[in-house]
């Protein structure tokens, strides 16, 4: 017998000549692996119980520094892995960039074009239809002032009733279809102005002082190190990193 027959069974192969023996090593797993011991330590630490001793201060000074660097491998292996794909993002996003700005300049270049007359001639319509809504308020009164006074017995005075509430409803159907007819392509905007900052703080910090807050609060934080602000104490401490 054959003593070198090959084996059908997987044992001793190389491990690429696997079905998955070929996929590459996670980066984040690469990363982290000469740090798991002290993680898993350092999680064995962090159990609520205070250090209370030199040798206990130094033993979590040392863990903290293989995590510091087991932090900085991360990121490393992190930027490593993504700065390629950040590139080919930032490559795709600029090849579109300059045909969507121009696109952007066309369309508010036409619409440049048509506003003043579709402002004119909203204002056409706005005007036209107000116009049909009083009509129609005023047929609408005559009406019921024409039923109103109508006597039962009087056909002339019922005629002329319902002549008038006719007219109050075809008044009402032009006024509803004057509101109807609008320019496309055509908003309302809000602009402003600032008139007066004293004025404009003034209403912020009566009418809605927790933005105001906000901002004094942001504005400390990062500015508190570059000069003296005026209602806020500045000191310095120690702690531990």
């Amino acid at each position: 017998m054959n003593d070198m027959t090959p084996t059908s069974s997987k044992e001793g192969a190389n491990p690429r000549a696997v079905i998955g023996g070929n996929n590459p090593p996670d980066p984040l797993d690469e990363a982290l692996a000469p740090y798991g011991d002290f993680i898993t330590e350092a999680e064995g630490w962090l159990d609520g119980t205070q250090v209370t001793t030199a040798a206990q201060m130094k033993a979590v000074d040392d863990l903290a520094k293989e995590i510091k660097a087991a932090e900085k491998a991360v990121s490393t292996a992190r930027d490593a892995a993504t700065k390629p794909l950040h590139a080919a993002w930032q490559a795709e996003i600029a090849r579109w960039k300059p045909t969507l700005e121009d696109l952007d300049r066309i369309k508010k270049g036409l619409a440049a074009l048509v506003s003043a007359f579709k402002v004119r001639l909203k204002a056409e319509q706005d005007e036209a239809a107000r116009k049909a809504r009083a009509e129609a308020d005023r047929k609408r009164r005559e009406a019921e002032e024409a039923a109103r006074t109508a006597a039962a017995g009087d056909i002339e005075a019922q005629r002329a009733a319902a002549q008038a509430q006719a007219e109050a409803k075809a008044a009402q159907k032009a006024a509803s279809a004057a509101g109807k007819d609008r320019v496309k392509g055509v908003r309302t905007v809000s602009r402003y102005e600032i008139e007066s900052h004293k004025a404009a703080l003034h209403d912020i910090a009566k009418n809605d002082r927790d933005a105001l807050t906000d901002f004094v609060e942001g504005y400390v934080r990062r500015h508190h190190k570059d000069r003296v602000i005026a209602g806020v104490r500045v000191w310095e401490e120690k702690e531990a990193y």
